[in-house]
């Protein structure tokens, strides 16, 4: 329980600092959200002083207000769950804006990130077990992959089977012609039909590194004196390599994999624009080339929080798999 509790302690202190820079960050970058928005507006019809002061208000950037009470403001605001409203999405609130991003994103990225470590650490724990084999010779070529620019690998991806030979869909999430949102049949496959290119991009670029660190790790642990006591009483060697090898060598991985699903929640924001796929990554870029301060602390908030979960959540995971975590606790 002490070891909890320091835990805890410290990914209280950094959420406090993530919460403290989200409020800070994007007032400091160019441009300001009430004259984007004052702007739209402006197309429609004169807007007087008082409809601009009403609209800081509504985004929280009165200017008449001192900027240490905006911040107490902001944590009041983000306690009560209300992330404010979307300059990029008026009307809609953050809060909406990020309930329907958010699923696409942890959707595809998600269970592609998943997909790719298993294949990855399957492959590394095989190629390790198997020096000189030729899973262990496809280490430098997927390694090869991973170095190619992510989004020149989109493009090529997206020419090949969608425009030349014209297997996959050029964009979208689904089909908006002859499907609508809801748990039918038609829909969850035209999702997956549109979502397997992106899924594809992601995983033939991320499996490399998960191989090669579980390759490496996997040489480096039967190196082991307890490998050689295993090997020394008859063990099978089937169990020498799931129990004795791959539980140790999958550690480091295993802490990786845990800090990229926190990310998920940031989403590829390179692979949903290549792909036009209507993802968190997409609202993302969208608020900052609106200056959109609310959607941009909404969705930051949202990784902030992702990722220290993940992370607390490993934290534990290790006082599981190591026991040596345990010990030193």
């Amino acid at each position: 329980m002490r070891f909890l509790w320091q835990k805890l302690g410290f990914y209280l202190v950094a959420l406090w600092a993530a919460l403290t820079l989200n409020f800070f960050l994007p007032r400091w970058m160019p441009g300001n959200p009430v004259d984007i928005l004052v702007s739209k507006l402006a197309q429609r019809g004169e807007v007087t002083p008082a409809t601009r002061h009403a609209i800081e208000l509504l985004l929280g950037m009165d200017s008449s207000v001192p900027l240490w009470h905006q911040y107490i403001d902001y944590l009041q605001q983000i306690f009560r769950g209300d992330l404010g409203v979307s300059v990029a999405y008026f009307p809609t609130p953050v809060v909406d804006v990020i309930g329907q991003t958010l699923p696409w994103t942890v959707g595809l990225v998600g269970l592609s990130t998943l997909i790719s470590f298993v294949i990855g650490v399957g492959l590394g724990t095989f190629a390790g077990w198997k020096r000189g084999s030729w899973i262990d010779n496809m280490v430098p070529s997927l390694t090869l992959l991973q170095s190619v620019p992510y989004f020149w690998l989109a493009l090529v991806l997206l020419f090949l089977f969608g425009s030349v030979w014209q297997v996959f869909p050029l964009n979208g999430g689904y089909d908006i012609y002859t499907t609508s949102p809801g748990w039918t049949w038609d829909f969850v496959g035209s999702v997956i039909y549109y979502g397997t290119l992106p899924a594809l991009t992601i995983v033939i670029s991320s499996v490399g590194g998960w191989m090669l660190g579980m390759r490496n790790m996997m040489v480096s642990t039967l190196a082991e004196d307890y490998i050689l006591t295993a090997e020394a009483k008859g063990l099978r060697p089937s169990r020498i390599r799931a129990v004795y090898a791959a539980r140790n060598a999958v550690l480091p991985s295993v802490a990786g994999f845990a800090i990229s699903l926190g990310f998920v929640v940031a989403g590829s924001v390179v692979t949903e624009s290549v792909f036009s796929y209507p993802g968190i990554g997409s609202a993302l870029l969208s608020s900052v080339n609106n200056a959109d301060y609310a959607l941009m602390q909404g969705i930051f908030l949202v990784i902030t929080l992702s990722v220290l979960g993940a992370n607390l959540l490993v934290d534990l995971l290790y006082t599981v798999i190591d026991p040596r975590t345990r010990a030193r606790a």
